[in-house]
């Protein structure tokens, strides 16, 4: 279409300077794909998970929905994390949210947001039972970001609790998961301290 053309131009372009600077990167990266890192992150536009970590294609493995959330059954995110896990024997599970995510903060609004009120509804859950780590903040941006951050914390948990990454560590699999955050306003990440690794090793900080 035309109007889609430039997108194409820029495929081009990127192509063409990829290639100028390592002339067999894509016969290598065709030949098969080792990434030791699956990213669950948001569907948000502004948090692209190999820009922000500076990692070229093929060294990360991506899930991305709105809220990064895992859902015990959302059949799409549990076979991305099967196929990491068992096929792709993946070392890292990084669940990264961001602060201002528009999802959490559609999770605290008194209103009707028609289906995504389904998919957000863990988010106000956590928020119901963490009540007391939202008493003395006034502000509702810090009420969100902290949202943001326990939601990370969560999720992080939801990953380990799930049988495929329960059954890696049964079977002596070397897989860490971790909690990051990333800030809009500085494109910094930080690592939430809320990771977990298999039974009796320690998570370095």
């Amino acid at each position: 279409m035309k109007e889609l053309a430039h997108l194409f131009e820029n495929n081009r372009r990127w192509a063409e300077r990829m290639q100028a600077s390592d002339p067999d990167f894509f016969a290598r990266l065709s030949r098969q794909q080792r990434p030791e890192y699956l990213w669950i992150g948001c569907s948000d536009s502004r948090v692209p998970a190999n820009e922000i970590i500076d990692l070229p294609p093929g060294t990360v493995f991506v899930h991305r929905n709105i809220a990064n959330v895992v859902h015990p059954t959302d059949l799409n995110l549990l076979s991305v994390l099967q196929y990491a896990v068992e096929v792709l024997q993946v070392k890292h599970v990084i669940v990264c949210g961001h602060y201002g995510c528009g999802g959490v903060q559609a999770a605290l609004e008194e209103q009707n947001h028609g289906l995504i009120d389904h998919w957000l509804q863990g988010i106000r859950n956590i928020y119901r039972d963490e009540a007391d780590k939202f008493r003395n903040l006034k502000d509702e941006k810090a009420r969100i970001d902290r949202l943001c951050e326990l939601n990370v914390r969560a999720q992080v948990v939801n990953v380990a609790n799930t049988p495929i990454v329960q059954n890696a560590w049964k079977a002596g699999q070397k897989l860490a998961i971790h909690g990051w955050i990333y800030d809009l306003n500085n494109g910094l990440l930080q690592d939430l301290q809320v990771g977990i690794r298999p039974p009796g090793e320690r998570l370095q900080p």
